[in-house]
């Protein structure tokens, strides 16, 4: 049965999440986390962190990594993975057979149009959610971590942004901050 869940939900997801994989994470944690409850707040950043760093599209390996921690076997990551595509190949192919003939339509410019501030908000959307206490902390609780984590964010913030430092690079440097302060 668990099998059939994570087929229609990661399927949903894969036809409803404009925008790619970061689009996808807050549509992906209200399933996995707040709707069924397959696994924590904690091992959804946990599992956003290790999708980030691993090679592949970061909503396919969430995909893959919450398909195997739900179900404890590959057939689970399986089920997850592919249906979380199978939407995207479905209308790729609709699209490439009918795009060309279209693409300068209005009707296709309008809708590019719309789609383009929706993405955006779905990807602010997915940073807003991840910015939580399990990564910042809390001002109440921990101030010191929840001080290093907001100068950390702000830091790699400022160096990808307006200094375009290379995003690795980034990663590797906060890690190694973690790390020594922690």
């Amino acid at each position: 049965m668990i099998y059939l869940q994570l087929f229609y939900s990661f399927f949903k997801i894969g036809l409803f999440g404009f925008g790619g994989g970061y689009a996808m994470l807050s549509m992906i944690q209200a399933e996995v986390v707040t709707r069924h409850n397959w696994i924590t707040a904690q091992e959804f950043t946990d599992i956003v962190a290790i999708s980030q760093m691993t090679p592949g599209p970061i909503g396919i390996n969430a995909a893959t990594y919450i398909g195997y921690t739900s179900t404890q076997s590959i057939l689970g990551s399986a089920f997850a993975t592919f249906a979380l595509v199978l939407p995207s190949f479905i209308i790729m192919l609709t699209i490439c057979k009918y795009f060309l003939r279209f693409q300068k339509h209005p009707a296709v410019e309008a809708v590019f149009s719309g789609l383009r501030p929706a993405v955006i908000g779905l990807i602010a959307s997915a940073a807003l959610i991840l910015m939580d206490k399990e990564n910042f902390g809390s001002p109440t609780e921990d101030l010191f971590t929840f001080i290093v984590s907001i100068l950390i964010f702000a830091v790699v913030f400022i160096a990808t942004f307006k200094y375009k430092q290379s995003h690795i690079l980034m990663i590797l440097l906060a890690g190694l901050a973690g790390f020594l302060i922690y």
